[in-house]
């Protein structure tokens, strides 16, 4: 996955994960390819387990209760996936990882992970990290509206709270 800065595209990855994840080292192999990152080693079960604790730790994250407890949690992930920055061209351009070099799958998301929230957050407000607003729904997404105003996953989810709303209304005529 070729981010400079890593940002929306590693938190979109996460959120993804996170709200889906994966059965098995394959699976995420899959989609971790499907995000575009290059994978440089293959994928194991212990890779797998990796993931789902650091996206276990992420969940909490997402769900501080303040923008300070939000960035003592992501300070703690950053701290775990620490290394200095580098420069590298092995996917066919010149592009900075927060990372050593040959890591493993498990590792490498950790830093991906940490660093593009990091930057997210920093970058457009620490409050750009949430769930749905709809009820039922608890997926977690990525506010890269440019308002910041942005209340739901997707587009199924805006449109089931609006007709929501709209039976609301007119039933109470």
């Amino acid at each position: 996955m070729q981010l400079n800065p890593y940002g929306a595209d590693a938190v979109d990855l996460a959120a993804d994960l996170a709200n889906r994840p994966p059965a098995s080292a394959g699976e995420l192999a899959d989609r971790c390819r499907a995000a575009g990152l290059v994978l440089e080693a293959p994928v194991t079960p212990a890779d797998l387990e990796r993931v789902v604790a650091t996206l276990d730790t992420w969940v909490a994250v997402v769900d501080a209760p303040d923008d300070h407890e939000r960035a003592a949690r992501l300070n703690r992930m950053l701290a775990a996936a620490a290394a200095y920055p580098r420069l590298t061209a092995h996917a066919g351009g010149w592009h900075l990882h927060y990372r050593d070099d040959g890591r493993p799958l498990g590792e490498v998301l950790v830093a991906l992970i940490s660093v593009g929230t990091a930057l997210h957050l920093a970058g457009r407000g620490m409050s750009r990290l949430r769930r749905c607003a709809v009820p039922e729904c608890a997926a977690i997404f990525a506010d890269t509206s440019r308002t910041s105003r942005q209340r739901y996953c997707g587009t199924r989810c805006a449109n089931r709270d609006a007709v929501r709303r709209h039976r609301q209304r007119t039933s109470s005529r």
